[in-house]
Formats: C-alpha cells, structure tokens, sequence
C-alpha cells in the first residue's frame, strides 16, 4: 500500500472514529529492508497495513503502537539487534527495543496515534445548546446535538449537556448517568434544577452526579458566556487526576502483558494479528513467520 493510500485510509479511519497508530521509518540502517519514509497504519486489533520492515520489525511495532494507543502519546522506537541482553530501554523521550531476529542494521520508527476526540453530547434547542454546538472541535472535543430523547449517546460520549427548556430532560440525564458518563450537567436554575434531579429514576448516588445550575461561575450572563462556562468546567473534571479517561476498544486496551516467542525469546503482542500456533495447552505467539515454522517443524524442541 503506497503513502498515498495510506494517507486515504487514515483519512477514512479518523472520518469514522477508528483509532490507529501511523508508523513512520525515519531512519534505518543497511542493511534492513525498510527505507526513511516508509510508512504503516497500526489498528487498535494489532493489524498492520503497509510496511515498515520485516516481520520482526513490524511485529516490533506492533507492540510498541499498541502501547501508544493506550497512553495517547507519540513515540520514538529505536530497534536495534539484540545484545546478549534481550530488553526494552527508555531514555531521553525514545524507547530501544533489543531485536534479536534483525538480521542487520538498526531502525527508528515513530509512532504517531490517531485517537478520536471526546463527545461532548448536547441535547436540546436552547441559546446556550447553540452557543456550545459552535465550539465543535474548538477545544479538542467533537461537540454533537442529540436530536431526541431515545437517541443512543454517540461512541465516545465524555460529557452529556441538557439545556432543552424543561422538554424531556430525564431520559437523557437518566441514559446519561446509568453509562457513567463522567461529566452531566442540566442547564437549569438553581430552583428548578433540584425538582428534575428529583423527579429521576436513578439512586442517590447517580442523581448527585448532575451538575445543576451547569458550569463554572465565572459571572456567565449571555448564552456564549455560560457555553464557555459549561466547556470550562468540562475541562475541569474530565481533566482530573483518577478521572475515568477514554478508552480504546480492542486489543490495545483489553492486552494486560506481552508474551515471549519460544524460538528468538522476543516479546509479542498475544493477538490475532500476530503470528500463532494453536496447541493443546493455549496459543503461542510468534514474532513472525520465520519463529512460527521453526517451532512447527520441531514443537518439543521449544517446549517449555
């Protein structure tokens, strides 16, 4: 797949909120197969489209974009061959990882994730409803109307705003609380905010999560002003230490530990697109293909 492929399919990726890692061979050493400026899509199940070295190599960046998805932050990947110390090493923003199937020089690769942004989703007609659709993508949140009350809250809501004068307001705050969305607010005043929350089918608990009236008090008078009130204090809890952050879904979320091939005793992610035999006893995962028909060929050598 050439760059410019690529770069159509990442396009179609973030169009459709699919998380992934873009890859990019920025330096590499004869005598690897990979050249600067070759470039690859990590996806969130560990799928590889377009190239960025051989199957150790990409099953290198497999790992660390897997990582990278999970923390949100780009990285700078130096593989090298393997010392007769096999480990990962960090230092100074790039992290080193000991290759022993390289066959030759080194590689640096950096990984850039693609993460979709936050929803903060707004449910009714009100000025101030309009005021916050306009801050879409302003501050690193897409901002999304709901149109009805039974409307599902879209993948990715980290906040739910309610200012729709009094119509329907329950379902939605209701829908809201029992997803443990962490932010909900109900644009209200500070007499009738207290009768909704009262009228809502949730305990005690889930009901003193809405914020009612909504935002911080910053003096807000005009509908903008209590918008950017509103948008401050989402701000403010998602941004809190121990706050719930946004997950990505699949492997790069769900893999807890790496396991180590049995032929080159390199560290591997445990998933589908990584090569593996399925034994008697479990999976075993391999770095590439090489590794996999090794261990075919003679599985009690590799017995552990």
């Amino acid at each position: 797949m050439g760059r410019l492929e690529l770069a159509g399919r990442a396009e179609a990726l973030a169009a459709a909120g699919t998380p992934f890692v873009w890859a990019t061979v920025v330096r590499a050493e004869r005598p690897t197969s990979a050249k600067p400026g070759d470039s690859a899509l990590v996806l969130a199940d560990g799928q590889v489209d377009g190239f960025v070295g051989g199957d150790c190599a990409e099953s290198t960046v497999r790992v660390q974009a897997l990582e990278v998805l999970g923390t949100g932050a780009p990285r700078l990947v130096h593989i090298t061959p393997a010392p007769d110390d096999l480990g990962v090493v960090e230092e100074d923003g790039v992290v080193t990882v000991h290759n022993p199937c390289l066959s030759g020089g080194s590689l640096e690769i950096f990984l850039e994730p693609s993460v979709p942004l936050p929803v903060v989703a707004v449910f009714g007609h009100a000025p101030i409803a309009t005021s916050l659709l306009r801050a879409h993508r302003l501050f690193g949140q897409q901002v999304l109307r709901l149109e009805k009350p039974e409307d599902p809250l879209p993948p990715g809501t980290r906040a739910v705003v309610v200012a729709s004068h009094g119509n329907d307001e329950e379902p939605i705050l209701e829908a809201a609380l029992l997803a443990e969305v962490p932010y909900v607010a109900l644009v209200a005043s500070r007499r009738r905010g207290p009768a909704v929350l009262a009228s809502l089918g949730v305990d005690d608990r889930l009901r003193s999560q809405v914020r009612t009236p909504a935002g911080l008090d910053i003096g807000a008078r005009t509908p903008p002003e209590v918008a950017l009130s509103i948008l401050a204090e989402i701000v403010a809890v998602l941004g809190k230490p121990g706050a719930a952050r946004q997950e990505v879904s699949g492997p790069a979320h769900e893999m807890t530990e790496l396991v180590r091939d049995p032929v080159c005793g390199m560290m591997v992610a445990p998933v589908d697109a990584s090569p593996h035999v399925e034994t008697s006893t479990g999976v075993v995962y391999f770095c590439g293909t090489g590794c996999r028909n090794a261990y075919l060929d003679n599985p009690l050598a590799y017995a552990q």
